[in-house]
């Protein structure tokens, strides 16, 4: 089983749309990180096979971007893995799940 990013929001944060956006972008940036780590490549594979450049990637694992379904889904391909993501009002999870082999 993958592992997975989380993200809670504080109370005095939790009616916060800037707040809340960035603790998903830093919970789906941590998820990316992990399963590229679990796959044991870099950036430069990762971005390679998602048809992304460095940066991009790089922006993505720092939480530094939300991306979008065609780019969920152009990660996941690359990362060999199927996303699972819930969003709840005080909590994202964030996993890539390995395909069974």
């Amino acid at each position: 089983m993958g592992r997975h990013a989380s993200w809670r929001i504080p109370e005095e944060h939790r009616v916060d749309p800037a707040y809340i956006e960035a603790g998903d972008a830093i919970a789906m940036g941590q998820a990316v990180y992990d399963r590229r780590m679990a796959l044991g490549i870099d950036q430069v594979e990762l971005a390679e096979r998602a048809g992304l450049s460095v940066d991009e990637v790089d922006r993505i694992e720092g939480g530094g971007t939300a991306p979008t379904l065609p780019l969920l889904r152009a990660l996941a391909v690359a990362l060999d893995a199927k996303l699972d993501l819930s969003v709840d009002t005080e909590e994202t999870h964030v996993s890539f799940v390995p395909h069974a082999a």
